[in-house]
């Protein structure tokens, strides 16, 4: 088992070198730091747990093997997440394929999911994230992967286009053309309250333009969405790898 405090003022690109150099427990450690935010972008690109579970302990097996490649022009963080997100889109293209009517709108999830933040019942967010997610699974691999991206787990676009390794102009593009996608499907879930429909406009606007902790915002991945211990996906990277 890995010692956490041989390694805990050590850089992500030091423990990479490490492993690279034969250090047994470096890579183990990489994954402890990451693993829950991979974990959580495979979950919410895939919408299935052993999918996504497959999804990452693929990835960092390739990442163990491929560890010798890296040369430093990105963040180990995001080279992680570019394996993890590719892994995910492996796995997706399989999928048959989907329909859906694009419509002209650039509405954010974040914000469609807004005004049901108030709700204290968890399993009232627990059913409007399995909606979610079951929409998501009808866009093409692509758009679902950069609106996990930026409008789930937060990422500014910038760096969602690192790990993407696009253009940021394509993934503001699959993220209007999946937002567009995504709304007829998720038009019903904004409640039409008297309350809110009687709310001066310039009062509505405010309070839709805020963030959702639950749908964006770089965070730990929720208990619900808590994948295989770290343990096992370390030994199951270097067994294979």
């Amino acid at each position: 088992m890995a010692d956490d405090t041989a390694h805990g003022d050590v850089s992500d690109q030091d423990l990479l070198t490490r492993h690279v150099e034969g250090d047994p427990d470096a890579f183990g450690e990489l994954v402890r730091r990451h693993r829950d935010r991979l974990w959580a972008v495979a979950l919410r690109t895939l919408g299935d747990r052993e999918e996504a579970a497959d999804a990452v302990q693929d990835a960092l097996v390739s990442a163990y093997r491929a560890a010798h490649t890296f040369r430093g022009h990105a963040a180990v963080t995001t080279w992680l997440h570019r394996i993890t997100v590719n892994a995910c889109l492996d796995r997706a293209r399989k999928a048959a394929s989907r329909k859906t009517a694009p419509v002209d709108d650039t509405e954010r999830l974040d914000q469609l999911l807004e005004p049901h933040e108030s709700a204290s019942a968890p399993a009232e967010r627990k059913d409007l994230h399995r909606q979610l997610i079951a929409a998501l699974s009808t866009l093409p691999p692509d758009q679902r992967a950069a609106l996990v991206l930026v409008d789930m787990q937060g990422y500014p676009v910038a760096e969602a286009a690192r790990i993407l390794d696009v253009p940021t102009g394509t993934v503001k593009s699959r993220c209007a053309r999946g937002r567009a996608r995504l709304l007829p499907l998720l038009s019903h879930l904004r409640p039409e309250s008297g309350s809110e429909a009687e709310k001066p406009d310039g009062e509505r606007n405010r309070t839709q333009g805020t963030s959702v902790p639950s749908a964006a915002g770089p965070r730990r991945a929720d208990p619900q969405d808590a994948g295989p211990s770290d343990s096992a996906v370390v030994k199951g990277g270097g067994g294979r790898a």
